[in-house]
């Protein structure tokens, strides 16, 4: 898969640098008028009028590779196996060494601020942070 991945994403790149390439190339609608009063525009590599198409049309060509290597892209990036937790905070990575703090789900009028919570299912509160001399941290 993800060999797949690599040579769609490396046609891409390609794909937009010539895109990058040929567009810089073609001269604006505005050019054949000055080429009518002689300012040496129409001697171009491809004739007077063969540039317009020729480069068009690779453009184009161009144009829609990027767009399926696009959406080829999107596709295998979605594809990937979901794991059974559809939440970002179920599937987060847990710190080693670190512990994590136990959780009780409150349930019935626990859930409610301001009322008192039966002792088994009561959830300590965090301690007030230090102040003065307690923060620095001793050996």
């Amino acid at each position: 898969m993800n060999v797949i991945l690599t040579i769609v994403l490396a046609v891409q790149m390609l794909t937009a640098l010539g895109m990058i390439g040929l567009i810089l190339v073609q001269h604006g609608k505005g050019a054949d008028m000055g080429a009518a009063f002689g300012s040496g525009g129409s001697g171009s590599l491809f004739g007077a009028s063969g540039s317009a198409n020729f480069l068009s049309r690779t453009t184009g060509v161009l144009a829609a590779v990027f767009f399926a290597c696009t959406l080829l892209l999107a596709y295998f990036g979605n594809a990937q196996p979901r794991s059974v937790g559809s939440s970002v905070l179920e599937n987060a990575v847990v710190v080693p060494g670190a512990s994590p703090a136990p959780v009780t789900a409150a349930s019935g009028a626990a859930q409610i601020p301001g009322t008192s919570a039966p002792a088994a299912s009561a959830v300590a509160a965090p301690k007030a942070p230090a102040s003065g001399a307690a923060q620095i941290p001793t050996k």
